[in-house]
């Protein structure tokens, strides 16, 4: 259990880190989403207290998933802990695309927003996977 919460509690640091550091990625590769996230009928101001949360949202999908590589890392029968962990991540990753395409379909957004959220997610996925794979091999 410790491995679960101390690799948990890494994982949802680094992916925080990464999701903010794609935030500048993906406003450099699609500036015309910057205009949509200011649209106050879609997203909230950053001065709403709730949206402190955001800030939640990487840690609780590091433990989740730290919890899911402890209980599943047995499947993943690659030689090398990074490859293991770049298919833990990938899996991981693909179960977020149904969300993407229901955000996508759902809600007033472009497609470029849902790409870039699609795109920082598959990096943040890559990352957790490798690193949970190289904590608790």
């Amino acid at each position: 259990m410790k491995k679960v919460v101390i690799s948990g509690l890494v994982t949802g640091i680094v992916m925080l880190i990464v999701g903010l550091g794609m935030g500048p990625i993906s406003n450099y590769l699609f500036p015309k989403v910057i205009t949509e996230y200011q649209n106050p009928q879609l997203f909230r101001a950053w001065t709403d207290p709730i949206m402190s949360l955001y800030f939640l949202h990487p840690f609780l999908v590091g433990f989740i998933l730290a919890w899911i590589w402890n209980k599943t890392k047995p499947l993943f029968k690659q030689k090398q802990w990074w490859q293991r962990g770049i298919c833990f991540g990938l899996i991981y990753w693909l179960t977020t695309i149904p969300g993407m395409v229901i955000s996508y379909s759902s809600f007033p957004i472009s497609l470029a927003m849902t790409a870039t959220w699609s795109l920082s997610t598959f990096v943040q996925a890559i990352a957790a996977g490798k690193l949970l794979a190289k904590m608790n091999p």
